[in-house]
């Protein structure tokens, strides 16, 4: 019993601090995501319960993160701009699309998969990671200097031709659909030019807002920004991040963020500033958002499929790099499928309230277990802290300046780059070579990640640094097998075993060597290794103890050396054939039709004993 009260009083203590460090960021990253304060604290309360109750790391604390955020970002911007900037007509398609994540992740889970998720290569990893941290920091400038794109009436005007060639094109696409004469643009012409001012204006917005999201978005404007300085909205900012990195050197014991969040909130409102405040937060229950399956709307997710499974696989990847964070902390172990689980469920739920994605954080794990926190208990509690400031303060909430929470996501941005990946970018040595151009293979992929992502597409970026990687990876692996593996006559006695050979067969029987893998990646050299065995050999022993693994390019390739072999009358003995390349060739029937269970032999000596028979 008192064991029970000493768990239950650190639970508790680790969930109301770990609460009050997730408030500002939930805030901040909702805001950041398109869908506004409220979003990022519904998906905070949602799962960091459930991710709590059905996952499987006992402390971890989880909610929305700047990775997942950013993806999030790209994905709601997206749907906003084809539903002609309406967030509330968008808003089925966007939560659909992020309960679809969170399925993937319980199907994830339920395969079994989450043990697989460490071979993800650390490089594209990195790459990632310094691009969410490079796209906060840009996306932020603009509303940490008071600039919002969609306000700046002449930076809109500039669409306003555009605009109407848009709402021509619906018209004419309206007339299609009704199953009228496309060609016919002089009633469709005539149809534009009864559009009204607010019809133009609306549209020439939403192709200005679109025009100037991203990263890149963000740099167009810059000039645009600096020349429009809100000098109070750029105070609060650069108060906001002064105090968090700076409180932190008075103590840690108390969260900077929230410090900073507080501290720069009751200066503005107190002092009756003219700032801008956040969208305001709902004070009462969250509501299910019903429209999700009331509005489903398959063609409007489609395109949209891969994006929610790489949600799905970054938060399950976020969420299992805390895990074992947690675990070296705690000296424990997570169970990986088991928290890709609960996440998915926290992650479904979440979307089924409005709320945006999230992972297991870990600059909050880390708090919680510090603060005490020894069981699942811990995470319930911090969704519950947050759904009472919530119902509580929400209103208070909503007087927090905009810039205050730029703030925060600036210091967010900073802290969440790979500085250790960047700083190895001087030390890594240059193994690989293109033309007179020498490089490191890994920092090429995280530099390729990082470029893709920051500029062009988050989801498309991962994929071709995991292409890449893949590449080299399988290049090195050939060539590694290709240097150990050789053919030699029994006179070079090759291996220790591989001696007091009859001295009458020492011109007639080679040894093939295999010191690795027979995959893809080795096959042409595999091909040339046995290219390299004589006509006048009669006997070819196959030494297959180091050779682990066969594909199915190596199984072919296999099969074509013994078949090649065999008309011209040579014969082929294995040695120390492992189990799952012995299992690939009985399958295709290499064993026994080609290569008979007589002419397979454990050890290298047992092979000997039959040679001089």
């Amino acid at each position: 019993m008192k064991d029970l009260f000493k768990h239950l009083k650190g639970d508790v203590f680790g969930g109301i601090t770990s609460g009050i460090v997730a408030l500002p960021l939930a805030l901040a990253f909702g805001v950041s995501s398109g869908l506004g304060p409220s979003a990022g604290l519904y998906g905070a309360i949602f799962i960091s319960f459930f991710a709590a109750l059905f996952g499987g790391t006992n402390t971890q604390i989880s909610g929305p993160t700047a990775p997942m955020t950013a993806v999030s970002m790209v994905v709601i911007a997206g749907i906003i701009a084809v539903n002609d900037g309406d967030v509330e007509k968008a808003l089925p398609a966007i939560l659909t699309i992020f309960l679809l994540a969170g399925l993937m992740q319980v199907g994830l889970g339920a395969l079994g998969l989450g043990r697989y998720i460490k071979y993800m290569p650390y490089p594209v990893v990195s790459g990632f990671m310094t691009a969410i941290g490079v796209i906060i920091l840009l996306t932020q400038v603009l509303p940490s200097v008071g600039y919002y794109p969609k306000e700046d009436e002449t930076f809109v005007s500039q669409f306003q031709t555009e605009a109407q060639e848009v709402l021509l094109h619906k018209i004419v696409n309206d007339q299609a659909a009704d199953g009228l004469e496309v060609a016919d643009f002089a009633t469709a012409t005539t149809q534009a030019q009864g559009l009204s001012t607010a019809e133009i204006q609306k549209e020439a917005t939403t192709l200005a807002g679109k025009k100037a999201s991203g990263a890149l978005g963000a740099i167009r404007l810059f000039p645009r920004a600096l020349q429009q300085i809100n000098y109070l909205e750029l105070l609060l900012a650069l108060g906001t991040i002064l105090i968090i990195y700076g409180f932190k050197r008075i103590t840690t014991k108390i969260p900077s963020t929230l410090v900073a969040l507080v501290v720069m909130t009751g200066i503005a409102y107190g002092f009756k500033l003219q700032y801008r405040p956040i969208e305001a937060i709902p004070t009462g229950i969250p509501i299910p958002k019903w429209e999700i399956f009331s509005d489903f709307n398959l063609s409007a997710i489609v395109p949209y499929f891969f994006t929610a499974l790489t949600l799905a696989l970054l938060g399950a990847i976020d969420s299992l790099l805390t895990s074992i964070v947690a675990d070296n902390m705690t000296k424990t172990r997570h169970k990986p499928n088991r928290e890709l689980v609960g996440q998915g469920i926290g992650n479904s739920i979440a979307a089924f309230f409005g709320g945006i994605p999230g992972a297991g954080a870990t600059i909050r794990t880390v708090v919680n277990i510090n603060a005490g926190g020894k069981t699942k208990l811990s995470g319930m509690i911090t969704g519950v802290i947050l759904l009472i400031i919530m119902l509580g303060l929400g209103g208070v909430a909503s007087k927090i300046p905009a810039a205050v929470l730029a703030g925060i996501l600036i210091t967010v941005g900073i802290g969440v780059m790979d500085y250790k990946g960047l700083k190895a970018i001087a030390s890594l040595p240059r193994g690989s070579q293109l033309g007179p151009i020498r490089f490191n293979s890994d920092i090429l992929i995280m530099l390729i990640v990082l470029v893709l992502s920051t500029f062009w597409n988050l989801v498309y970026a991962v994929g071709i640094g995991l292409v890449i990687a893949s590449l080299f990876f399988m290049k090195k692996m050939g060539e590694v097998t290709k240097r150990k593996s050789d053919v030699k006559p029994l006179k070079e006695e090759a291996w220790k075993d591989e001696k007091g050979f009859p001295e009458t067969l020492l011109q007639t029987v080679f040894i093939k060597h295999l010191k690795g893998p027979l995959f893809f990646g080795f096959t042409s050299d595999f091909q040339e290794l046995a290219a390299q065995i004589p006509d006048t050999a009669t006997t070819v022993i196959m030494r297959l103890e180091r050779m682990q693994y066969m594909d199915q390019s190596g199984l072919y390739a296999m099969e074509e050396m013994i078949l090649d072999l065999d008309k011209k009358g040579i014969d082929i003995l294995f040695v120390g054939l492992t189990k799952q390349p012995k299992y690939m060739m009985q399958r295709l029937d290499i064993i026994p039709a080609l290569v008979p269970e007589a002419a397979i032999f454990e050890t290298f000596d047992t092979c000997m004993q039959s040679l001089k028979k």
